[in-house]
């Protein structure tokens, strides 16, 4: 059964109220809708807690993908937690300040692959630092230029928002997909873009802030040489 994820049309909210619809062999809690945002990308899945109706709080480590469409959500939790069953009725709250710095590397990420356009070949997102991979066949990258470059697209506040287009049109418009290692999900019928006004427009399922001056500082911490035509760009919170 497809969880509603509600990360995907509103990356603030921090709780709902859910109803268990399955425990995996793994013990994964699959619930009907959650505000967890499950790994995947190279954004790590949300941490929190499941608060049963009679106040019993499970703390729960991560969300995976139970399925290669990306459609159901299972909960991890952590190690001797009590049991849930299907038809329970939950509370499910994320960490948020772990999530909302990830909301900002990963938009400052995206404004870092508009910084430098080029094919990126992978990339990872955390709470202090991040970074993309990119098939750059010339070298001579300085990080104070393009820290100068992302921190001008971060002062300029522009808006972020997200729109759904289907399969055909993502098909038909190859060159809104950066990432050559990962693929943006399809296979439902819709893919979800992230617009950054004026500066950014490709797919990705991850979450993100309103707006570009919610990201705060960063700078190019380091450039590294991973293969003849592979540099690895890292950025960090200032």
């Amino acid at each position: 059964m497809p969880t509603d994820c509600l990360f995907r049309d509103d990356s603030y909210l921090k709780q709902c109220q859910a109803r268990v619809v399955a425990i995996t062999d793994q013990g994964g809690v699959v619930l009907d809708r959650t505000v967890f945002y499950a790994s995947s990308g190279g954004q790590p899945g949300d941490s929190g807690a499941i608060t049963t109706a009679n106040g019993v709080r499970i703390p729960i480590e991560t969300a995976v993908y139970t399925d290669a469409a990306k459609a159901e959500i299972a909960h991890v939790p952590g190690p001797s937690s009590p049991a849930l069953k299907a038809g329970d009725t939950v509370t499910v709250t994320i960490d948020w300040d772990k999530r909302y710095a990830r909301m900002r590397m990963h938009t400052a990420l995206h404004l870092l692959s508009a910084a430098l356009p080029y094919p990126v070949t992978g990339g990872s997102v955390g709470e202090s630092e991040g970074r993309l991979d990119f098939d750059i066949p010339d070298a001579g990258l300085d990080k104070d230029a393009i820290t100068a470059k992302v921190a001008e697209m971060i002062a300029s506040n522009a808006a972020v928002s997200s729109r759904w287009i289907s399969d055909e049109e993502l098909a038909a418009n190859p060159g809104l997909v950066k990432t050559m290692s990962v693929k943006p999900p399809m296979g439902t019928g819709r893919v979800r873009l992230i617009d950054i006004a004026g500066l950014d427009l490709q797919p990705c399922g991850g979450t993100h802030v309103r707006a570009t001056g919610e990201i705060g500082a960063v700078r190019v911490t380091q450039i590294e040489k991973k293969g003849k035509q592979n540099r690895r760009v890292r950025l960090a919170f200032v």
